[in-house]
């Protein structure tokens, strides 16, 4: 008879976890490795060696199929992949459709946790069993995330007479979900690691970094003690709004792994069949919902980084008198929130200002101010786009812009992408969380009105705040006439020196633009002979070592010289 150690079950247990962690870490890497790798090949190499062609043709079929084996790997996995698929559906902005529209619904997706996993792990943090700390729970979901799922609920009767609540939503964390958060992020910033590494992303953005505040807002979230705070932080900051509302929080019935709210469940924000039929009309929930999301980033400074449809309700308010709004917005899950500091909230309102007022030359300046632009840039090529930009495309909402021929983007991205891709531009800190939340809110408008045009609510607030900074305006002036003064003072020996170097010949006039373009065409003609080359001794080799092993070896390893050569020779001269 075999005897049985005390523990075995439970080391066999830890043994098993501990492989699929093993397991889930490499997959993540051999996803990210494989990709990184088909992405150098076409966007970096094929290019260098004259293959443009070939990877402007194959790009479109391979962003499908890049995205498609990222949303089976999230669905696979769960945790923090989906987090990372649910961001890349967001960016609108930077990512082709074939990116965004096939990971759209990946939060959909996600399997419920069986409601006994749920229980225990509710228990085991309460304290007590579920039937003594609710009257009721209801087994079904009414919502499964990544991190974690809801359940309705009702109070017992002593916390309901102690918080004068009734019907309340329990959010129970995933079984196992840190573990996973951990893996799931160490191998985020192995990755992260690679792409620093990677000069095209590199010169854009801090990879490590970007990785590292995702860590901390993915932290944050699967804290619920931290996000029952926020909670009631965000509830200040709009308690005299009547636009707004926020659930109260059971603060009895709260853990870190476990919140307690009250249930606030209304009309879902995108659901326009049911708003119509409340007798709201959607397209009115559009620029108050804009207008709301506008003071959160550029007012408080303390905002809603996930507002997607799930997040927000319409509550109808049938006890509204005459005139006033018989609806508001109903914010939940304030896991994800943002802050912005003052000084690139600063930035952020020039930013705005600039947009609304069409001034590409301000907009690059509240650019470089925010940190999207470093102060070394030379600008003077962007701040001409910018400028055409408006005058071509400048007020057009989402509607009119896909009306528009695509042959005008095609024209304008010709004539400016060089200039665009040759600046400094990268992602400052506290700035993901911003993008996220601006294409959320534009998302969710045009889901409400297709025909909603983002600049009727931003120019109206940004004229407010143009009124707002006017407090400053004689200040500015002051600073403004100082500058002038202390330019007039240094002219006269600045027109002496340059009459000095005139005359004595020392001065040079030279073409930039036309120097590049030289550049460019003799590293291009370089990078092709080693193409040819290398792509001749290869074959060489490949014939030849049937016949003699030792010599068609030694030409196919040489034929590395050449295509380092074909690879690295343009970068030189950047």
């Amino acid at each position: 008879m075999t005897s049985v150690r005390p523990g075995a079950g439970e080391q066999a247990g830890a043994e098993a976890a501990a492989g699929d962690t093993r397991r889930r870490y490499r997959r993540i890497l051999r996803f990210a490795g494989w990709n990184l790798a088909v992405t150098w090949w076409y966007e970096l190499f094929l290019p260098r060696i004259g293959l443009a062609r070939v990877a402007e043709r194959t790009r479109s079929r391979r962003m499908q199929r890049f995205a498609q084996r990222f949303h089976v790997l999230a669905v696979d996995l769960g945790g923090l992949m989906i987090k990372v698929g649910q961001f890349m559906s967001s960016r609108l902005d930077v990512l082709p459709p074939e990116i965004t529209a096939e990971l759209e619904g990946l939060q959909d997706e996600v399997p419920p946790v069986a409601f006994a996993a749920i229980r225990s792990l509710a228990e085991a943090e309460l304290g007590v069993p579920l039937d003594r700390a609710f009257a009721w729970v209801d087994e079904t979901p009414v919502a499964a995330a990544s991190l974690g799922q809801a359940h309705r609920a009702r109070l017992s009767a002593q916390d309901a007479e102690e918080t004068g609540l009734d019907a309340v939503v329990i959010k129970v964390q995933r079984p196992g979900i840190g573990a996973i958060v951990d893996v799931d992020l160490s191998a985020l910033r192995r990755v992260g690691r690679w792409l620093s590494h990677v000069r095209l992303v590199s010169d854009r953005v801090d990879a490590p970094e970007l990785v590292e505040e995702f860590a901390r807002t993915s932290l944050e979230e699967i804290d619920y003690l931290h996000e029952a705070a926020s909670s009631e932080r965000f509830a200040d900051d709009f308690a005299a709004d009547d636009r707004v509302a926020v659930p109260a929080v059971v603060w009895e019935r709260t853990t870190r792994r476990v919140l307690t709210l009250e249930d606030v469940t209304a009309i879902k924000i995108t659901d326009a069949a049911s708003l119509r039929a409340a007798g709201i009309d959607p397209a009115e929930v559009a620029p108050v919902f804009a207008a709301v999301m506008f003071d959160q980033l550029f007012s408080n400074g303390f905002f809603h980084a996930d507002p997607h449809p799930g997040n927000i309700f319409v509550s109808p308010l049938p006890d509204a008198r005459e005139g006033e709004r018989p609806w508001r917005l109903t914010f939940i899950d304030f896991g994800m929130m943002g802050e912005v500091p003052t000084t690139l909230r600063t930035g952020l309102r020039k930013l705005l200002i600039a947009a609304a007022s069409r001034d590409g030359k301000g907009l690059v300046d509240a650019m470089r101010d925010v940190g999207v632009l470093l102060p070394s840039a030379d600008t003077s090529q962007l701040e001409q786009a910018m400028t055409q930009l408006f005058a071509r495309f400048g007020g057009m909402g989402f509607a009119e812009l896909r009306e528009v021929d695509p042959r005008e983007f095609r024209d304008f991205a010709n004539q400016f992408g060089d200039v665009v891709r040759s600046l400094p531009f990268q992602l400052p800190e506290n700035f993901l969380l911003i993008v996220r939340a601006m294409s959320l809110t534009s998302g969710v408008c045009s889901a409400l009105d297709p025909g909603f045009n983002l600049w009727d609510s931003i120019e109206p607030y940004a004229s407010q705040l143009l009124r707002d900074e006017r407090g400053n305006v004689v200040q500015d002036f002051v600073k403004e006439a100082l500058s002038i003064a202390g330019v007039a003072w240094r002219l006269p020996k600045r027109v002496d020196a340059l009459i000095d170097r005139v005359e004595d010949g020392s001065i040079a006039v030279s073409s930039p633009h036309l120097e590049r373009r030289v550049d460019r065409l003799e590293r291009t003609a370089r990078r092709l002979v080693a193409a040819v080359v290398f792509a001749g001794v290869l074959v060489a080799g490949a014939v030849v070592r049937p016949s003699d092993t030792v010599l068609g070896t030694v030409l196919m390893v040489a034929s590395v010289v050449p295509l380092a050569v074909a690879v690295f020779a343009g970068r030189r001269g950047r």
